[in-house]
Order: C-alpha cells, then sequence, then structure tokens
C-alpha cells in the first residue's frame, strides 16, 4: 500500500509522461494486462488512456490491477496512472 507522499511523488513524476497504452471497445482483456506489465517490468509508472467507446469502472479497474500486482494510483481525465515496483531496474522511481 502507497502512502499518500508516495502517491503524490508518482503523479508528480507522471505528469510529462505520454500514454504509452490505450483501454478500447475490448476492454480489460488478458493481452492487456500482459503489455502493461512488460512496460511496467521496464519503467515502473505508466499512463493508460481510455478511449471514448470503452465504457469506464473504476471499481473493476482496480480490481484487474490488484489481481496483476499493479498498482492503480491515479485517474486524471481518461487517463489513468498505474505503478509497478520492478526489480530489473536498478533507478527506482520510489527512490529517494
Amino acid at each position: 500500500m502507497l502512502t499518500n507522499k508516495q502517491i503524490q511523488k508518482l503523479k508528480s513524476l507522471a505528469h510529462p509522461l505520454r500514454p504509452v497504452l490505450q483501454i478500447g471497445k475490448n476492454g480489460f482483456h488478458e493481452d492487456l494486462i500482459n503489455d502493461i506489465l512488460n512496460y511496467l517490468n521496464k519503467h515502473e509508472l505508466m499512463k493508460v488512456s481510455i478511449l471514448k467507446n470503452f465504457i469506464f469502472n473504476e471499481y473493476e479497474a482496480k480490481e484487474w490491477f490488484k489481481e496483476a500486482g499493479i498498482t492503480y494510483v491515479s485517474k486524471i481525465g481518461r487517463v489513468l496512472i498505474l505503478y509497478k515496483y520492478s526489480s530489473n531496474i536498478s533507478n527506482h522511481v520510489l527512490e529517494n
């Protein structure tokens, strides 16, 4: 579980990032989660955009990501900020 301070730090670090994946009419599916996990293994922090043709349910999204071990940081407009600690990189996002 992240502290409020960590969440604020992740939001500020994500601010300049552009969304790298999109959630569309197919919604949450295994390939999408695998793509997100692969990206987070290399970068720890990412933005995902939600297309207008997808009816977004925040509770469902949080459950999907929680099951995959991904931290749902926040939603700003139609953009999600996601985080997952990765032991594969040397420069961790939440290190002081």
